[in-house]
């Protein structure tokens, strides 16, 4: 008679404690994003979902663009962040209180912001909740998920809906043309990093005198 415990595939020891040590991390993080001192609006505290296109930007980059939103936005500014995540959190971890923001993304893991999360589809860019008042962002923020003119144009109509003039678009550097001709915006000197490298080089664009020259 064989043993019967053969067919049974074991694991080795190694990989036992590295899974292990895998769950033990996943139930730190967890504890940690319960325990007080963290922060929901730091970078990363909702994971990237590469399924959904997201790649969050360096926490330098999302600063660089947290801080030249709220000064193009002014004194009491409502700022409004399409699919960028990242300035967003970076915007309220900054806790600017002359500032009021918004966030339009399709991903409902962020609706923990509660009444500043907006759900967003591109694919529908005009159906937003009444509560949104065409022109009535001092600044749009966008990042579209997708390198493509149908995703850039769909999510120009949601910005040129929202914004009372100032637009800060990041897109890929080949979006360039694309990006003239449906917003009227050009590249800055700056270049956002993000906190994976991406293949496509990225770059931001603007249609007004903003500090990322």
């Amino acid at each position: 008679k064989m043993d019967d415990d053969d067919d049974i595939p074991q694991l080795s020891s190694h990989t036992l404690a590295a899974l292990q040590e895998f769950y033990l991390e996943q139930q730190q993080r967890e504890g940690m994003k319960t325990s007080q001192g963290f922060n929901q609006y730091s970078i990363g505290s909702i994971e990237e979902d590469w399924q959904l296109s997201q790649f969050w930007y360096s926490d330098e980059t999302a600063l660089c663009l947290a801080k030249e939103a709220v000064l193009a936005a002014g004194k009491s500014g409502r700022i409004a962040c399409i699919s960028a995540p990242s300035v967003y959190q970076k915007l309220k971890e900054q806790d600017s209180e002359d500032v009021s923001v918004c966030i339009l993304e399709y991903d409902r893991r962020f609706s923990v912001y509660g009444e500043e999360f907006i759900f967003y589809d591109y694919n529908h860019p005009v159906d937003l909740p009444e509560s949104l008042l065409p022109h009535s962002f001092d600044i749009v923020i966008a990042d579209p998920p997708y390198l493509s003119e149908e995703c850039l144009q769909k999510t120009a109509e949601t910005i040129k809906y929202l914004t009372k003039g100032k637009i800060l678009l990041c897109t890929g550097a080949v979006m360039e043309e694309q990006a003239a001709k449906h917003l009227g915006v050009k590249m800055c000197k700056f270049i956002p990093k993000h906190s994976r490298n991406l293949a496509n080089e990225f770059r931001c664009y603007v249609n007004y005198a903003s500090g990322l020259d």
